[in-house]
């Protein structure tokens, strides 16, 4: 069961292009199993994902999709997936669905969540 679901974003996903498709529908799914709390949206022009606050997002481009935290910076990252310099946010670059480590990523967005709560 997928809580939450929003047929914006179902329709966004829709006009990627396959590969691309793939990892965001692939994340999203990840984003879900985490916690069936999640109010999903559009902000911003890409899909956001939140709990009573802004907690992450997926930003989807030519080559790769960006799974960002608005408050990653302050997140643990003990595997080091984080990038970015922000003064806040931090995002995970996936290239290739083989990239994505689901417990990884999972650990990832718990902690956000923690964070906000």
């Amino acid at each position: 069961m997928k809580p939450n679901i929003n047929e914006k974003v179902d329709q966004f996903i829709e006009k990627l292009p396959e590969n691309i498709q793939e990892i965001t529908t692939c994340l999203r799914n990840l984003l879900f199993e985490t916690s069936g709390n999640f109010t999903e949206e559009i902000k911003w022009g890409m899909p956001s994902y939140g709990i009573q606050k802004n907690i992450c997002y997926l930003q989807p481009s030519k080559n790769h999709v960006n799974l960002g935290f608005y408050f990653g910076a302050s997140l643990i990252d003990e595997d080091n997936l984080l990038e970015g310099t922000g003064k806040q946010m931090r995002h995970v670059r996936i290239k290739k669905v083989e990239e994505i480590q689901p417990e990884k990523i999972k650990a990832l967005i718990q902690s956000a969540i923690e964070f906000k709560a």
